[in-house]
């Protein structure tokens, strides 16, 4: 399914996307832990920050392959990790990780240093805070952290401008 594409290109934020559940429970966290005036995005697991705009159509064509007769790939919350200045929860999925480089490989010769490193899949629930706000949080929540699933729904195109994302194009996985 796509949404309507802006006029105006900007760089594209790609996503992976989670199932209503666990969606709910990552913006509960977000909401409990992040800077309100911070808070601008729902909870979400970013595979790509920066990918020119002229690879639109392209990657649209490419997350329809990846995700069309597709069966959603195996995920799990399986930590919590520190980022210094925020917490996130890391997420294992050996699946998503393949459906990542495959798009990195078709891209390469435009990701920015970000997106060539190495992918650290992580859902971040705090950012931005003073190091020890962090590490207490980060000490709170280990002591709770029980590893689970995590449902990947689909995959997720935005236009980047500044402020919120706004949508490009959506694509869910056959369940």
């Amino acid at each position: 399914m796509s949404e309507p594409v802006s006029p105006t290109p900007a760089p594209i934020i790609v996503t992976a996307l989670f199932g209503a559940a666990d969606q709910a429970f990552l913006d509960e966290q977000r909401r409990a832990y992040f800077p309100p005036e911070r808070n601008q995005l729902a909870a979400h697991l970013t595979m790509f920050h920066h990918l020119p705009p002229s690879a639109a159509a392209e990657l649209r064509q490419r997350l329809v392959a990846e995700t069309r007769g597709v069966a959603p790939p195996r995920a799990r919350l399986a930590g919590v990790v520190s980022l210094g200045r925020g917490v996130a929860y890391r997420v294992e999925s050996p699946e998503l990780e393949a459906i990542r480089a495959r798009l990195a490989n078709s891209f390469r010769g435009s990701l920015t240093p970000q997106d060539q490193a190495g992918w650290r899949a992580h859902v971040t629930v705090q950012n931005k805070v003073e190091p020890s706000e962090a590490r207490a949080l980060l000490e709170r929540l280990k002591a709770v952290f029980v590893a689970r699933p995590v449902t990947i729904a689909g995959l997720s195109a935005y236009w980047y401008r500044g402020g919120p994302w706004e949508p490009l194009s959506r694509h869910l996985f056959d369940r």
